[in-house]
């Protein structure tokens, strides 16, 4: 007789606080207190503010936990990046912390920072959202936490930053059988004395029944984020003044892809599958480095046992280059010809190449063509690339950029036609082996919202954007790009739906997410798992029936027919 199943996992117990302005005695003296009283609690997380204003007592007090002076009871997470000392404690958890952490970048033992948008699992069958939510009512709701929360349903909605504690009743959301509850917390020590901690047990969804998840409480409201009726948002989702959004953050950013040889805890080899492809299944997981300068020479021709040794021991029976190449000698020396075509066989771009996704291509004109793209973020996710080698095409003739204009034109008229707003952005730098544009549909109802999404994003990694105002020409447009890329600096650009152009040159030693356009985007359409290519992966039989369908709708927009 074949024994029961183990009963479930209990429920993990969790306390929620608001803004906490470095008041970390004050806090860690009430979890004590509740944890007395009612049992230990598996997490604590904090929205809102986490760190002081202005004080410097109350820096001092958040840096004794820091630096250890002071121990931290329960792990910790907190949201708020902002404020009197941030700036300094989160850029040394960026540097200790290598890529993007789904559990939180950690501070310190039991503090850790959510940084960005995702899920991780706390408890057995608990799976944690974390995106940063902190407006509470409709008088003064913000378009992207509208747009946010009506997308992902969360069954909880937990906001700081209003200063007054507030729980509303369950409400419905439309095409989910499960209610939210949303709850306002005050902050630590507020002189009102009002609630700024709170204890919840939620049953993990996936150890509920159907009848248990759609149960709705007898104070259950309609979404306070949409019609009764129709199901759309109650508010007119668009651009505040001055272009600005909350400090809503729930993209994720890459890191650099830079060769970290001191504290990086790899193996100081690199990883040949990386640097031959460009690509390594294991990516964070894997013992080697995947260094783009080393994949820069070893595509220039460099041996890879003299990249990764030193030194190479087949000495003069290997066909390979046995130092280092600077391309402005290579060119210097009329090379550039020989190294173009050896650097097609190996792209997945050159149309010439034997590698390159010839069953992915839409269209095809005399310098540029249009493909798919591999791992898309969306359906119809394309690409406009150039059919020679390039790594930049901000110097081309204007003859030739106006065959890009006919294909960006020709995609911006098919994607109306499907009801959508199109996106386009570039990253042109010499890290870029062969350069392309992505072009990115998105829905209607967000074309508001993508100047205010990437404004905020650029602020989180550190620079501000520039703006060509949209009134402008695309020559004029396209010229502006040519005088920033004459610096000899890389560039990253984005065209909004509206024809805005932002754009930002990357000197030399700074540090630019790689994935950036593309993580952004991914955090306004509420798909931060596709953020990285590799996990949109799909068969070859799946990306030929993806492409003849697009070919099929697109026939008629296409330029080159």
């Amino acid at each position: 007789m074949a024994s029961p199943p183990p009963p479930p996992p209990p429920p993990p117990r969790i306390l929620l606080c608001g803004d906490v302005f470095g008041r970390l005695n004050q806090l860690y003296k009430r979890v004590s207190t509740v944890t007395k009283a009612t049992g230990p609690f598996d997490a604590l997380f904090c929205v809102g503010q986490f760190f002081p204003d202005s004080s410097d007592d109350q820096l001092n007090e958040l840096m004794d936990y820091i630096d250890g002076r002071s121990q931290i009871p329960i792990p910790t997470y907190f949201i708020g990046d902002y404020g009197f000392g941030a700036a300094k404690v989160l850029s040394n958890a960026r540097m200790e912390n290598k890529g993007f952490k789904m559990d939180g970048l950690k501070i310190c033992n039991n503090l850790f920072w959510l940084k960005g948008s995702g899920k991780f699992t706390l408890h057995e069958g608990a799976v944690v959202g974390e995106a940063q939510h902190e407006v509470t009512d409709l008088t003064c709701t913000d378009p992207v936490i509208s747009e946010l929360v009506a997308d992902i349903k969360p069954r909880y909605h937990v906001a700081g930053t209003k200063g007054v504690y507030y729980a509303r009743e369950p409400y419905l959301n439309n095409e989910a059988v499960h209610v939210t509850r949303f709850l306002g917390l005050a902050p630590v020590g507020n002189k009102d004395k009002q609630k700024f901690i709170h204890a919840i047990s939620p049953t993990p969804a996936s150890n509920m029944s159907g009848t248990e998840i759609s149960m709705n409480p007898p104070n259950t409201t309609f979404s306070p984020y949409s019609h009764k009726e129709g199901g759309t948002h109650a508010k007119n989702v668009s651009k505040r003044p001055n272009s600005g959004v909350s400090d809503t953050q729930y993209w994720r950013y890459d890191v650099s892809q830079k060769r970290q040889r001191h504290g990086s805890g790899k193996n100081e080899k690199l990883c040949f599958k990386f640097v031959s492809s460009g690509s390594c299944l294991q990516d964070e997981k894997c013992n080697f480095q995947h260094d783009m300068d080393g994949r820069e020479q070893f595509l220039r021709g460099v041996c890879f046992d003299f990249l990764n040794k030193g030194k190479c021991e087949r000495g003069p029976e290997c066909n390979f280059k046995h130092s280092l190449v600077d391309m402005a000698e290579e060119i210097s020396h009329g090379k550039q010809s020989s190294k173009k075509a050896s650097r097609s066989k190996e792209c997945w771009f050159c149309l010439s190449s034997p590698n390159v996704e010839s069953h992915l291509i839409l269209c095809i004109g005399e310098n540029f063509y249009c493909t798919l793209a591999k791992g898309p973020l969306v359906e119809d996710h394309a690409l406009i690339v150039p059919i020679e080698h390039s790594s930049n095409v901000l110097d081309v003739e204007p003859e030739i950029e106006k065959e890009v204009e006919r294909l960006k034109k020709a995609l911006n008229m098919y994607f109306k036609s499907q009801g959508k707003e199109v996106v386009f952005f570039e990253w042109v730098s010499k890290h870029i082996g062969h350069t392309n544009i992505q072009a990115v549909p998105i829905p209607v109802p967000k074309a508001s919202l993508v100047q205010g999404v990437f404004t905020l994003a650029a602020e989180r990694v550190g620079f501000k954007f520039v703006e060509s105002n949209s009134n402008k020409d695309t020559s004029e447009r396209r010229f502006f790009l040519k005088i920033q890329s004459s610096r000899k600096v890389s560039i990253f650009y984005v065209e909004l739906p509206d024809g805005t152009l932002l754009s930002h040159s990357i000197e030399g030693n700074e540090k630019f997410p790689a994935q950036f356009g593309r993580e952004v985007l991914a955090g306004l359409l509420n798909v931060p798992n596709r953020a990285d290519w590799r996990n949109c992966k799909l068969s070859k039989e799946e990306e030929t029936k993806m492409t003849d369908a697009f070919k099929k709708r697109f026939e008629n927009f296409d330029p080159f027919r």
